[in-house]
């Protein structure tokens, strides 16, 4: 049995521990696996922890469910991805709620952290015409090194999106809103088993979830953080797609929409967008790759790595190459990446506020002055 995984996943099964508690459970006491051997009085030590928490991870509980979702990921192929493994989504980790754990199925050279990733949304009951717009976008695209386009694996739009992927030959990821040991809408199994030969499948939820209606929203969240960029090619005033948006809108993710016409529903939501400046007009692929910058020249050229000045330490440095590749972070998750106690986090980076090195952003996020 894969220890560190078994402790990884039962920290996510921790009663009243949320994705939020969990990093800073794991950024104070540096593993999963130290959570559980914490005593009582130093996990409500932990601000935000108390005695309810503590009870809880103390209690053991989760152990028994854990030792089964290990078994189920191991016998079905499934790869899980802690925060803090090398492969997690490093967009999605720059998001203050992305999941503690994800599990993966597909094929193995699918990366989550592709040079260049779009998702593509809309709404369910697609038109021809959002069809076609959406295989236009995407063999559009179809150009572009190390691309990853991603979905939610749904009727309309996702799916166009998934099965133009596939027509040109581009790896895309589906995110599922229930376990990965099922399918919904169960139509499109023979299309995810396609996706997996160069794709691959993704979930937060463990085997067994069913695909509740809370769990939609969820699932949008990934979507958005895993990506550069959200597109949204066909949307009626409500709906998941604009959840999508907005989300991806708070993430500081760009978005864009594919306008339709004046009193078409299906364009309703699209419009909107444009018109509350929440989403970029594109009317092609040519138009997001001019956007976002992709067919640059400087795209392919590679970070420069940071100068380190005399006056700063190993530890400052290493502060700042962090934020320099990940453009801006919390401090528990600069905790979590560095293995270094909370508390030295905030010195170092109070020590680089002095020197103007480092600014304070909302959201208690950090960045590189």
């Amino acid at each position: 049995m894969n220890t560190d995984k078994f402790y990884q996943i039962a920290l996510t099964m921790v009663p009243n521990v949320g994705d939020v508690a969990a990093k800073k459970l794991l950024a104070y006491c540096g593993s999963a696996e130290n959570v559980f051997k914490e005593s009582r009085k130093s996990l409500m030590s932990i601000p935000g922890i108390g005695s309810v928490i503590a009870n809880s991870i103390l209690s053991q509980k989760p152990f028994g469910a854990a030792e089964l979702e290990l078994r189920f990921i191991e016998k079905n192929r499934v790869m899980p991805l802690f925060f803090t493994d090398e492969a997690y989504p490093f967009r999605l980790k720059q998001c203050a709620d992305a999941p503690m754990m994800l599990f993966m199925k597909g094929a193995e050279a699918c990366c989550l952290n592709a040079k260049k990733i779009i998702s593509v949304v809309g709404t369910r009951s697609a038109s021809d015409y959002g069809k076609a717009m959406t295989e236009t976008i995407v063999k559009g695209l179809s150009h572009l090194d190390d691309l990853l386009v991603v979905s939610g694996l749904a009727y309309g739009i996702d799916v166009a999106a998934h099965k133009a992927c596939l027509k040109y030959d581009i790896p895309t990821l589906g995110v599922l809103a229930h376990g990965i040991d099922r399918l919904y809408p169960s139509m499109h199994t023979q299309l995810s088993r396609q996706m997996q030969e160069a794709g691959a499948l993704l979930t937060e939820f463990r085997g067994g979830t069913k695909p509740e209606r809370e769990n939609f929203p969820k699932r949008n969240r990934i979507i958005s953080g895993i990506s550069d960029a959200t597109l949204v090619v066909e949307a009626r005033q409500k709906g998941g797609a604009l959840i999508t948006a907005d989300i991806a809108n708070s993430y500081n993710r760009d978005v864009f929409a594919v306008p339709g016409r004046v009193g078409d529903q299906n364009s309703e939501g699209c419009n909107q967008l444009i018109r509350r400046n929440q989403a970029a007009l594109v009317q092609s692929a040519r138009d997001i790759c001019y956007l976002m910058a992709w067919d640059a020249e400087t795209d392919k050229k590679a970070v420069k790595p940071i100068e380190q000045k005399v006056d700063i330490n190993k530890e400052q440095a290493s502060v700042l190459s962090v934020l320099n590749q990940k453009g801006k972070a919390t401090a528990d998750l600069l905790a979590i990446h560095l293995k270094l106690p909370i508390s030295k986090i905030m010195h170092l980076l109070f020590q680089l506020e002095l020197k103007g090195l480092v600014k304070a952003m909302a959201g208690n996020q950090y960045s590189k002055s």
